[in-house]
């Protein structure tokens, strides 16, 4: 699960924001579609406590990304209501933190053995998702791609994106035909 997948779960749709992780339905399906990276099973069910921690972590990681992409612009989306820097450091850090994980060795009959990260047992579901969340934000935002991550300033676009070559501006080539489009609408409307 990358931490861009989780904040793009707010997303800017022709009628306004869209939340998939506006109600319980939403975020269980979500959870469901990213059982493996959150380290749940596939039937999971969300309940509304789950689903809010998660919409608060989640709300922390953009103000971090806010941070980030500075001088730039944050995203439109909710830059107005994000909590502030260190409640929103504090906030990640702590979900990090809050899930130990342990060495396991794999070692299938016709291979090599592998060694993995898992969770440690006696933890709720909920610090799970989280800690698995978090901990995808803080390798994003403490590794080098850090450098590389951009709010996309296409019309109506609310995501942020990893810059993938020195021309790219937009999260996606339908932004950057928005954005072309909107350019020229103004020019030929004030020229």
């Amino acid at each position: 699960m990358s931490a861009l997948e989780f904040v793009s779960t707010v997303r800017a749709t022709r009628t306004g924001l869209t939340d998939m992780l506006a109600d319980v339905e939403g975020m269980t399906a979500w959870g469901r579609a990213h059982a493996a990276e959150l380290g749940i099973d596939s039937d999971f069910v969300a309940s509304e406590p789950l689903r809010l921690e998660v919409v608060e972590l989640r709300q922390a990681i953009r103000a971090l990304f806010a941070r980030a992409v500075k001088p730039g612009t944050a995203s439109g989306a909710d830059a107005h209501r994000l909590p502030g820097f260190a409640e929103s450091l504090d906030l990640v850090n702590a979900a990090a933190l809050a899930v130990p994980l342990a060495a396991r060795l794999e070692w299938p009959a016709e291979g090599v053995p592998r060694a993995h990260s898992v969770p440690a047992e006696g933890v709720t579901e909920s610090e799970r998702i989280r800690a698995a969340l978090a901990t995808s934000a803080v390798e994003l935002l403490a590794g080098p791609q850090r450098e590389r991550l951009r709010t996309c300033p296409a019309p109506r676009c609310v995501l942020y994106f990893l810059k993938d070559h020195a021309r790219q501006e937009w999260c996606s080539v339908g932004c950057g035909n928005r954005a072309r489009a909107a350019r020229h609408y103004h020019q030929r409307r004030d020229g």
